[in-house]
């Protein structure tokens, strides 16, 4: 079975992580000189990290003067951490609610784009056993992995009236599911539907919370203040490369990526890279929201608002937090930072 994304958070694999890597940052000198970034993933390769393969793998980061090298994340893989530590530079902030757990701990780190306007979580129930909204699950168990508790949970119990009570623990296995057709599962719209199907012949209702209103962002890129500072620059074509790279895995040949992927995770497969990249399409994860108006990655005071409004109504953060320090408007077009 393969293995999709979390956030999962482990001492021993941080450290060795940060440790094996490259430490000091080094570029060529003269006309061909480089800006090295050391970019860390939330997971490990997927096509939810396709557009940043793409742009590496199609030369965008490097036409724009940037030596870019992708270190996967996986189940014990902290980016925040890595960022602060500076084993890298850039990285990938999975949801909105790490990003504000960011500037609530005043952490010298912000977030420079957001390439998916949807946050791709999801909840599943069996097919035909009456769920035909997320209304329907209240008073039934639904599994959620400790990091959600207080990430999409905290939305969910404020717009449906669902409680704690209901909560039964995810660890990232399906059988609990499988066996209890009352059951609700939380998931990636672009994995768990798949895999449950495709392994246990079920196909499971499908609810995309970000198409039931959840405000937030996802996979957004993370960049260090001291980066932002001293070389805005290389910020700046990071983040342009990046949208190159969306725009050409989603609509162009998504060859170039998949095949970097699939050597960084060899456990992945090209059937799993070719429908999630399909749903990332169909469901709108990359190019829909700001990103209509503002182009792939594009972010917004008034989106960052609400989710805050949301966040800190249910106790998540003090409503004095200053939330607009944990991202930076000024590396997208002027149309996306309009409200």
């Amino acid at each position: 079975m393969i293995v999709t994304r979390r956030i999962a958070l482990s001492t021993l694999t941080l450290l060795a992580l940060a440790a094996c890597s490259p430490q000091k940052q080094e570029t060529a000198k003269g006309p061909e000189a480089r800006t090295t970034i050391r970019f860390a993933t939330d997971w490990r390769a997927e096509a939810e990290h396709g557009g940043f393969y793409q742009a590496l793998a199609t030369g965008e980061y490097a036409k724009r003067g940037l030596d870019v090298q992708i270190i996967q994340g996986g189940p014990g893989v902290n980016v925040p951490q890595l960022l602060a530590s500076g084993a890298v530079e850039m990285g990938v902030g999975s949801n909105s609610f790490i990003v504000l757990n960011l500037a609530a701990e005043k952490a010298p780190v912000k977030a420079v784009m957001a390439p998916m306007q949807k946050d791709p979580q999801v909840l599943m129930a069996h097919p035909d056993t009456g769920v035909k909204s997320i209304a329907d699950m209240k008073g039934r168990p639904i599994l959620l992995a400790d990091a959600s508790i207080t990430a999409f949970w905290v939305w969910l119990k404020a717009k449906y009236g669902f409680t704690d009570a209901q909560v039964r623990k995810y660890t990232f296995n399906s059988a609990p599911f499988l066996a209890d057709k009352r059951a609700i599962q939380q998931g990636y719209v672009t994995s768990e539907p798949y895999t449950i199907e495709k392994e246990a012949g079920l196909k499971p209702a499908v609810f995309l919370l970000a198409d039931e209103g959840y405000p937030g962002y996802a996979a957004m890129v993370l960049a260090t203040d001291k980066l932002i500072a001293d070389k805005p620059a290389a910020v700046q074509a990071f983040v342009e490369a990046t949208r190159e790279g969306w725009k050409s895995y989603l609509n162009g040949d998504p060859a170039p990526a998949d095949a970097l992927i699939l050597k960084d995770n060899p456990e992945m497969r090209q059937d799993v890279l070719d429908q999630a990249r399909a749903k990332l399409k169909s469901y709108g994860i990359v190019e829909s929201g700001d990103a209509a108006a503002g182009g792939i990655g594009a972010m917004t005071d008034a989106r960052w608002a609400a989710f805050f409004k949301v966040a800190s109504e249910q106790g998540v953060y003090p409503k004095t937090l200053d939330y607009r320090g944990a991202y930076t408007l000024q590396f997208l077009p002027k149309a996306a930072s309009a409200p």
